[in-house]
């Protein structure tokens, strides 16, 4: 008589079960599996319910323990996708792909989140097969998520692994897959192209949301927050910087629920900012760290980001926390040069180069695959030190870059600082003929002519018929020996241009004519004869000499200079203000003119820069030369100088700041 009215109850239990599972009702539904399992703790099929209830419920990780705790009822042929959505959801990626794969039968919904999970796990050709299996052998209504899945792998793999996409011939009728189109764009280098297809993505998403009647124009503008934010990427690659941070920070004060485009966009800002602005930067920073952001990100995002707070470190003098975070960086990615890089450009704000170029130069024998990049820091420190001569052996011991034009030029002006440009070139190395040429212009340029017509009738000797070099040679010789210049010896012969100079003045196209000289008649004879003996009596008037002029004395070479540019000039005299001494009737007034003139006060610079001015440290502003400055008193003179002191207190050299994109998943 129990088991029957159990028997009841339990029916009943599972009409209501059925019912709340139609109506979306499932924490009443729970309620109802629950008491089934009082009258029955190991129903299989109210263990199922009760899982998918939670799942509906968005408690994942109480579904997982209720599927861990019956596994011997629950087995993995029977709940596997159940526990491989929840280990999805909880970011458990690797179990969750180790759970499809230990299923024995790969249902379509297995399938479906087995995609899912290679794209998280940035296995992109696998999650690009594994999805065009789908879309070959499914026809439901869900086909468009797919080809627009499909869309998002392909945009990784030219976003990330700098593939070239393929046309997969989708129809881009939907926002999502326009946006995806652009990606793939932006991977390319496409940015014209890329920016039509988000303009086409806003204008799709607009209309799909304006069909439905509950969005709200708040709605509208979250859901464009991600176009609008590849928007800005693109507008900031393109170097438009202020549009770019202004769209970067009205997409922030929307507030988006996405943290991952949040951490993107901060991170975009910090790259324009770099060392200005830095209390903005720390700012933005903190979105960057928020809850959620590791799961949201790919790998390369996350890494960029971790870079760019070492660089922000730096900048802002905090030497322990950008320490810590290369040293973090260099143990995830041993091979990856920035970190090294980070870790020298903070030693040498601390003034320890000795120190950097030896962690250089340890990192450059551990990894000889980039050691050509690390060997050109290393010279760079160097030549920040003045070793320039150690610079240019640095710079000789990169073999494959040993006879680049750059290269050598490189090390033909720094050999003449050194007075040995010869170095720079070795006798038996296949230098290109261009390259001692640009030897030889070095020396004609500094006045070393006789080394420049060594080299020159070294290339003469290579090429007999280059005309140039004999231009070259002959114009040189000008210089030194004319009498060479006109008959020049080359291996015992002599070489001459043999020119008909009168036929080529008389030819047909000559611009000038000579005119053929007549015979002198005896008065014309006499009147030149005159005139050449004037022309010998003429001499040169001697320039006026100053009145002070003293022969004994040598003159000072920087007499042509202004004052103020001189290098004994000290400026005026502190103490000795005229316009302060006392003068006039009695009660007047010492105050001088100057500080009572409102338009030099108003004109004056501020005593501090407003933040985020670059106005008194832009490179880029617009002074006057000193030629051209007006006489300016001394303390406008002393705030110049203390300018300068501050652009120039930085420190380290020119890092990359990277610039992320942001792609659907």
């Amino acid at each position: 008589m129990a088991a029957a009215a159990g028997a009841a109850a339990a029916a009943g239990l599972w009409s209501e079960v059925n019912r709340c599972g139609q109506n979306g009702d499932f924490a009443r539904a729970l309620k109802s599996v629950n008491k089934i399992l009082q009258i029955n703790k190991d129903d299989v099929t109210a263990l199922q319910c009760k899982v998918v209830c939670l799942i509906q419920n968005g408690n994942f990780k109480e579904a997982l323990g209720v599927i861990n705790t019956h596994t011997k009822v629950l087995t993995s042929d029977v709940i596997a996708f159940e526990k491989a959505y929840c280990e999805y959801r909880l970011n458990r990626i690797e179990s969750a792909l180790k759970t499809i794969q230990s299923a024995s039968q790969q249902t379509d919904k297995l399938k479906e989140l087995y995609g899912q999970v290679l794209y998280r796990l940035e296995r992109y050709d696998d999650c690009l097969a594994a999805y065009r299996d789908l879309i070959r052998n499914s026809q439901d209504e869900y086909e468009e998520e797919r080809k627009t899945n499909l869309s998002a792998v392909v945009a990784a793999q030219s976003t990330w692994e700098k593939v070239v996409p393929e046309d997969l011939g989708l129809r881009e009728a939907t926002y999502e897959l326009c946006y995806n189109s652009a990606c793939a764009l932006i991977g390319q280098g496409k940015l014209h192209e890329a920016m039509k297809k988000l303009q086409k993505a806003e204008e799709l998403c607009r209309q799909s949301l304006s069909e439905d009647s509950d969005a709200t124009e708040e709605d509208i503008e979250a859901e464009l927050a991600i176009i609008h934010g590849q928007m800005a990427y693109i507008m900031q690659l393109q170097g438009r910087t202020e549009d770019a941070l202004q769209l970067y920070n009205q997409i922030i004060k929307l507030k988006p629920t996405d943290v991952g485009l949040l951490a993107v966009i901060a991170n975009n800002i910090i790259t324009i900012n770099k060392d200005q602005n830095v209390f903005d930067s720390k700012k933005k920073v903190k979105l960057t760290n928020a809850e959620g952001v590791e799961h949201k990100l790919s790998k390369k995002q996350l890494q960029a980001i971790e870079f760019n707070k070492a660089l922000l470190a730096m900048y802002t003098n905090q030497a322990e926390q950008c320490r810590k975070l290369s040293a973090s960086l260099q143990s995830q990615s041993p091979e990856h040069l920035l970190p090294v890089l980070i870790q020298a450009a903070q030693l040498c704000r601390e003034k320890q180069h000795a120190k950097a170029v030896g962690l250089l130069q340890d990192f450059a024998e551990q990894h000889p695959a980039n050691a050509a990049e690390i060997k050109l820091t290393m010279a760079q420190l160097k030549i920040a030190q003045g070793s320039v001569t150690k610079a240019c052996m640095i710079l000789r011991s990169i073999e494959e870059l040993q006879h680049k034009p750059g290269m050598v030029s490189a090390l033909v002006t720094m050999y003449s600082h050194e007075e040995d440009i010869d170095s720079a070139i070795e006798p038996k190395s296949p230098v290109h003929l261009s390259l001692i040429r640009e030897a030889a212009n070095f020396k004609l340029k500094h006045g070393r002519k006789k080394e420049a017509i060594s080299d020159l009738e070294e290339l003469w000797k290579q090429n007999p018929k280059d005309v140039h070099t004999l231009a070259q040679l002959i114009s040189a010789y000008s210089l030194v020996d004319p009498e060479k210049a006109k008959v020049y010896p080359f291996n015992g012969d002599t070489m001459s241009l043999k020119v008909d100079v009168d036929a080529l003045e008389n030819s047909h196209g000559a611009t000038y004519v000579r005119k053929k000289a007549g015979k002198l008649t005896g008065d014309n004879q006499q009147k030149e004869q005159g005139q050449g003996e004037v022309k010998k009596k003429k001499k040169k008037k001697k320039g006026k000499l100053p009145k002070n002029y003293d022969p004994k004395v040598t003159p000072d070479p920087e007499r042509w200079l202004p004052m103020r540019e001189r290098s004994y000039y000290r400026g005026r005299k502190k103490g000795k203000k005229k316009d302060q001494v006392g003068k006039g009737t009695q009660g007047s007034t010492t105050t001088g003119s100057s500080e009572l003139d409102a338009s030099r006060t108003a004109s004056s610079p501020p005593t501090s820069p407003r933040p985020g001015s670059g106005a008194a440290v832009s490179a880029t502003s617009n002074v006057i030369p000193p030629r051209h400055q007006k006489p300016a008193g001394a303390p406008a003179t002393k705030k110049k100088q203390q300018q300068k002191k501050k652009k120039g207190a930085k420190g380290g050299w020119p890092l990359l700041w990277s610039n992320l994109a942001q792609t659907l998943p």
